[in-house]
């Protein structure tokens, strides 16, 4: 909690696995994709995307918080899984906006829950990922036909607004907190141009 807003519920996760699955779906033609994900949580994420994806994809996980990446080593690792052993896996504490800002072209899909939505409660330096400056930068750092995926807690016109600005093709997706139950999130699809269907990425 911070607060008065929960961050983290072991026992709402679905809407976190549907981040990485929808995601996941996207690339699905790619070949040894790269993946990276702003934000370690409880891993229902990473642990949705290991699933989806094949041997030969590449995931980064970015977590600013030491503390969460100490908690999934230690006292929470039997909810982790032992996913943070996958040699797909790399574990980075550092600001997953570095991470985007650092090369263009990179990954096939970047997806963010740094937060409780494209606003920075929990780190105001998150408010820069989900600009429009912020934006561009992602879809830059994706290869083509890539995803940018965001997480929120709740609907936000002026983000949808900013990823149609930016350039994305956008697809805005409702889904439960805990499968057919719980609060109703958001889900953003925002796909960086198109490729032909037969293409495959080298």
């Amino acid at each position: 909690m911070l607060g008065t807003n929960e961050l983290m519920n072991s026992r709402l996760s679905g809407s976190e696995q549907a981040l990485a699955k929808l995601s996941c779906q996207k690339i699905a033609s790619h070949r040894r994709p790269r993946v990276l994900i702003g934000g370690l949580g409880m891993g229902f994420t990473l642990r949705a995307a290991l699933a989806e994806l094949a041997n030969d994809a590449e995931i980064t996980v970015a977590e600013l918080v030491p503390a969460v990446v100490a908690w999934a080593r230690g006292p929470m690792a039997e909810m982790f899984g032992g996913c943070l052993d996958d040699p797909r896996v790399t574990i980075q504490e550092t600001d997953v906006g570095q991470l985007i800002r650092s090369k263009p072209a990179a990954w096939d899909a970047i997806l963010l829950d740094v937060d409780n939505g494209p606003e920075g409660i929990v780190h105001k330096g998150n408010d820069a990922l989900y600009s429009l400056a912020g934006l561009g930068t992602a879809r830059t750092a994706l290869k083509p036909g890539g995803v940018l995926a965001v997480w929120s807690q709740g609907p936000d016109a002026g983000f949808t607004r900013r990823l149609k600005q930016a350039g994305f093709t956008i697809e805005e997706v409702n889904t439960r907190a805990n499968g057919k139950r719980g609060a109703r999130h958001v889900i953003w699809i925002a796909t960086n141009g198109l490729r032909m269907a037969n293409e495959r990425m080298p």
